[in-house]
């Protein structure tokens, strides 16, 4: 088909499907809303007209004058309804009718994406005004700010000694774990506490796992019925370890996960099957446990503090691993980074996918130094659970994850 006559009909497209919802949403009789499908129709192919006979001068021409219209249908609007919605939707059509004339695929997805955001007003709104609180929004605006402002900001290169920090890679590693955690509440606010402590435990695991074992075990001990489903949120928070250490060595170093790939899976599928079993148990045993503040608990929605705390760990590591590698040699590199998986095992694997990323390890020989500090990380989540759940409560997450890290350790080294 010619070019051309493909460009008309996105162009035709874009304004039939903007056109398409707005119909809907305009209500019938005197009060009705301007602008259907058929103005947003016309409006698009007016917008491609200008921009194929006159070019870009042309086509702002055009899309002013479809402005100014929008402007007098606005004051003929009613006094109850002052939003500009459909008026913006109606000067954006010329738009991007112009701009499927010079890139098609472009307008074509904004075109959906407008449509998109334009049937979910309802839902929209509910999620805005019923569902975030305001200090949701708040925790919101900070992982905003630190994507968009503070991280392009920091320099990308090594500093210190052996320039073994970088603070871009800092950064990296603070807007992940604001991510991650934000991930993690949203997860359980959508599916809410009728899926149990799992689920709960799972979420909360992305946050900190070793936080959430410890919130499992005061539920443990606080109540029998409780244990089956403390049990399967504890262990599945340990699924969520080995699904963030993926996300993070794929952010810092691809090489690293590729070498750590099969050691994460069968970890992962040990620990998932381990507290799936316990999840089944008690949903069976109908043990209704409201998760309540659980997660939050562990770390809140959008912890910034927790995020600093890392970002902090992460450079004593690299500072600790570049002091004792040289002493030591690749020993040194696993002994630093199992004293700092002992505090936070992800800090301690991206310290060590750092060095590969920079070229002074080979994805290899990461292999050892991140297995050792989940390993480390492991025996401090079982000294949390008897320390809070009591000694049956620790026996059980001990296995757990024992036999998860057992599972990884074996898969290391067979390949």
């Amino acid at each position: 088909m010619n070019a051309i006559v493909i460009d008309w009909a996105v162009a035709l497209a874009i304004g039939l499907l903007i056109g398409l919802e707005r119909e809907r949403s305009k209500g019938s009789g005197p009060d009705r809303r301007p602008a259907g499908i058929r103005t947003h129709a016309i409006a698009a192919i007016f917008g491609a007209a200008a921009m194929r006979l006159g070019g870009p001068v042309l086509a702002a021409l055009a899309i002013a004058a479809v402005g100014g219209l929008a402007a007098l249908a606005y004051r003929r609007s009613r006094a109850d309804d002052p939003g500009l919605t459909s008026e913006i939707a109606l000067v954006l059509t010329p738009m991007l009718g112009a701009l499927a004339m010079v890139d098609r695929l472009s307008s074509a997805m904004l075109g959906v994406i407008v449509a998109v955001l334009l049937a979910a007003k309802p839902a929209l709104h509910r999620f805005v005004n019923g569902t975030l609180t305001n200090e949701e929004v708040s925790d919101g605006l900070v992982i905003a700010i630190v994507g968009v402002v503070v991280w392009p900001l920091l320099p990308d290169r090594g500093m210190g000694p052996n320039n073994a920090i970088n603070p871009h890679m800092l950064g990296l590693v603070a807007l992940l774990v604001l991510s991650i955690g934000a991930a993690g509440h949203v997860a359980v606010r959508a599916l809410g506490p009728r899926y149990g402590l799992a689920v709960a435990g799972l979420a909360s695991g992305f946050v900190s796992s070793v936080a959430t074992i410890g919130a499992m075990g005061g539920r443990a001990k606080a109540s029998a019925a409780a244990l089956p489903g403390a049990i399967a949120g504890a262990t599945l928070s340990s699924l969520a370890t080995f699904i963030q250490m993926g996300i993070v060595l794929a952010a810092v170093s691809k090489p690293t996960l590729v070498a750590l790939a099969w050691p994460l899976l069968a970890g992962g599928a040990v620990i998932a099957v381990y507290g799936g079993l316990y999840g089944w148990r008690a949903a069976t045993a109908a043990a209704k446990v409201e998760p309540n503040g659980s997660v939050d608990s562990a770390s809140g929605a959008f912890n910034l503090k927790s995020a600093l705390l890392m970002v902090v760990g992460m450079a004593g590591i690299l500072l600790l691993t570049a002091t004792v590698q040289p002493l030591f040699g690749g020993a040194g590199l696993t002994i630093g980074a199992a004293l700092g998986g002992i505090l936070d095992t992800h800090a301690a694997a991206m310290s060590v996918a750092a060095l590969v990323a920079s070229g002074r390890l080979t994805p290899d020989a990461a292999v050892v130094p991140v297995l050792a500090a989940m390993t480390a990380n492991a025996t401090m989540k079982v000294s949390m659970a008897f320390g809070t759940g009591g000694p049956g409560y620790a026996l059980r997450i001990g296995a757990g994850v024992g036999l998860s890290m057992l599972a990884a350790w074996t898969a290391a080294m067979l390949l």
